[in-house]
């Protein structure tokens, strides 16, 4: 029996480095004033359908002895953050403190084909502003900040954050006299997927669309700068509109604030539209330049009534999202990321006799009560053979009980340096003591 394709299953050595990982993404978060959350993993089906074409990639839940094959499911699994997130701030509205910074550190469920990047079972860790009538702008330059921060902690190398907004699209796309710009917006959204003789198909062939005007909706999405000379190109390619200056204005404003981070992180892309329909501003796809193939690994947007289906308020809100399963599994499949032990334990006292099996215990629960990790060996085999365990589980050091005239010893496994140590004093080395996984 194997496991079921699409879930992930880590070695010991490797959940480690992916709780690490979730640390500090954790504590990044919290450093900016984000609260954490957490929602059900089920949700009713109506909500869960409330935003976007999602139905195709929802798990539904029913109990195996149900009410007979007609029973209908009413409950999904959530196949991202951000609708539990709009359900949650309606039902707690009056409970919470506007503007609204969470973050959500959460498996969701996907029913996709599993392929590599893609999993049916995946961490997404996510931040959101939430606020009444209005979000400032500066949060929108906040989001590619955060998860740039974020990337450099853990190493993450090669990394860029491509940014437009949707009204420079819809804007463009109307005027060049498009009124239904959505499906538009759906198609030239797969420009880095299926390329521009892809997109200029569909623009043809789903929306018979002429090819002069499928050639000129393409003409914005060359556009890619990583400074503020955009604004000038979309000038240039003779189409205006009132909503179109207000989404360049808006761009010009948060790759403004961007310009202190290195040159080339951060770039306006306006082929980048997301296909979610409830987008409404500035979005974002972040994706590692070695690897141009793989597709995004964190990505998000402005929304301006995400919450419109569950209250009678207007919400709007800016949110990130880092798809953390997918990132973390593609720099392990390319050796970037550099596991650490198979264990979390710093010390392992061993174990020399069934006599002394209370004298070792004791020991060992002295060493944890001062925050150590300690495991004891479970029985008296040869003590060759307990340092051999040690060593294959990277265990760093190993205590010693008193014996003959000797007092309490400890020796590194590292350096084979071996010494009398005390009980109520002793701190391993900081090089020996973690188990901190490096990307390199």
């Amino acid at each position: 029996m194997t496991k079921v394709s699409g879930f992930v299953e880590w070695l010991p050595e490797q959940r480690i480095a992916e709780l690490q990982w979730l640390d500090e993404i954790r504590r990044t978060f919290e450093s900016y004033g984000f609260c954490s959350i957490e929602t059900p993993s089920v949700e009713e089906l109506d909500a869960l359908l409330a935003k976007g074409e999602t139905d195709k990639e929802i798990y539904v839940i029913k109990r195996l002895q149900g009410e007979g094959d007609k029973s209908e499911a009413r409950l999904g699994l959530h196949y991202d953050l951000t609708v539990p997130l709009a359900r949650y701030v309606a039902e707690h509205y009056n409970d919470l403190v506007f503007p609204f910074k969470r973050y959500q550190i959460q498996r969701v469920w996907r029913g996709e084909r599993p392929q590599e990047g893609r999993y049916r079972e995946f961490y997404q860790c996510d931040i959101d502003v939430i606020n009444n009538n209005s979000v400032p702008q500066h949060f929108d330059a906040e989001m590619p900040v955060i998860v740039y921060e974020i990337f450099r902690r853990l190493g993450v190398q090669n990394f860029q954050m491509h940014i437009n907004n949707r009204k420079v699209l819809q804007g463009y796309f109307e005027g060049l006299g498009i009124e239904d710009t959505i499906p538009v917006l759906r198609i030239v959204d797969k420009l880095d997927k299926i390329g521009h003789d892809g997109v200029l198909k569909q623009l043809q062939e789903q929306l018979d669309m002429q090819p002069e005007l499928a050639e000129r909706c393409l003409a914005i999405g060359k556009i890619c700068t990583s400074d503020l000379s955009f604004v000038e190109r979309v000038r240039d390619l003779g189409v205006r509109s009132e909503l179109l200056d207000q989404g360049l204005e808006e761009l010009r404003f948060v790759m403004s604030e961007l310009s202190h981070l290195p040159e080339g992180v951060m770039l306006a892309d306006l082929s980048i539209a997301r296909g979610l329909d409830y987008y409404t501003g500035t979005v974002y796809e972040g994706k590692l330049v070695d690897f141009p193939a793989f597709g995004t690994v964190c990505s998000g947007g402005r929304y301006d009534d995400l919450t419109g289906s569950f209250i009678n308020r207007k919400l709007p809100g800016v949110g990130i999202s880092i798809g953390l399963t997918r990132l973390f599994a593609k720099l392990l499949a390319e050796k970037k990321i550099q596991t650490g032990p198979k264990s979390p334990t710093q010390v392992l006292v061993i174990f020399p006799s069934d006599e002394r099996r209370a004298e070792a215990v004791q020991a060992a629960s002295a060493l944890r009560e001062r925050g150590l990790n300690v495991e004891m060996y479970p029985t008296a085999i040869k003590q060759g053979q307990q340092l051999r365990y040690a060593s294959r589980k990277g265990i760093p050091y190993v205590w010693f009980l008193p014996y003959e005239d000797k007092g309490h010893e400890v020796k590194n496994l590292l350096t084979g340096e071996q010494g009398a140590a005390d009980l109520a004093t002793w701190l391993p080395s900081e090089r020996a003591s973690g188990s901190d996984a490096e990307v390199r």
